[in-house]
């Protein structure tokens, strides 16, 4: 098979309407935007949640709980996450993101102590709980705060 002998399966791409070309295509004049008003223009309708006016659901419900913008929000690995790296290895922010358990480092990473952890690791993140650092150092480990 070569580069141009590819193409999509039987029925998995379809052609676009082409709306407004002729009475013959059965959508062609108003071009299914009916006769006049808002909508019929160019440019026209609404802005998403607009109601014609009536107060908008997001303005009727009332606004519930707090959040606070200031929180420090952490990464978080679980001890038992750290089972998928070698005997002895230094584990810090870059490694977690190469082996797939981070994805976006936020304000830090934490460790936490769900889960036993079987090898001795250099565990280097910017908090831990005191259970993963038990944990950490029960293993024969090193919990270092960055």
């Amino acid at each position: 098979m070569k580069l141009h002998e590819l193409a999509p399966a039987e029925g998995a791409t379809k052609e676009r309407f082409r709306v407004g070309r002729g009475h013959g295509s059965g959508n062609g004049k108003t071009a299914g935007k009916g006769h006049k008003g808002q909508n019929a223009r160019s440019g026209g309708g609404v802005r998403p949640g607009f109601e014609g006016g009536q107060m908008p659901l997001y303005r009727r419900l009332p606004k519930r709980g707090f959040i606070n913008h200031f929180a420090t929000n952490y990464a978080i690995v679980n001890v038992s996450d750290l089972n998928t790296f070698e005997d002895g290895a230094v584990v810090d922010a870059a490694a977690l993101t190469e082996a797939g358990l981070v994805k976006d480092q936020l304000d830090g990473i934490k460790i936490l102590g769900n889960g036993e952890l079987t090898k001795k690791l250099t565990v280097q993140a910017t908090a831990f709980s005191e259970s993963a650092k038990a944990k950490i150092e029960a293993a024969g480990g090193k919990a270092e705060v960055m």
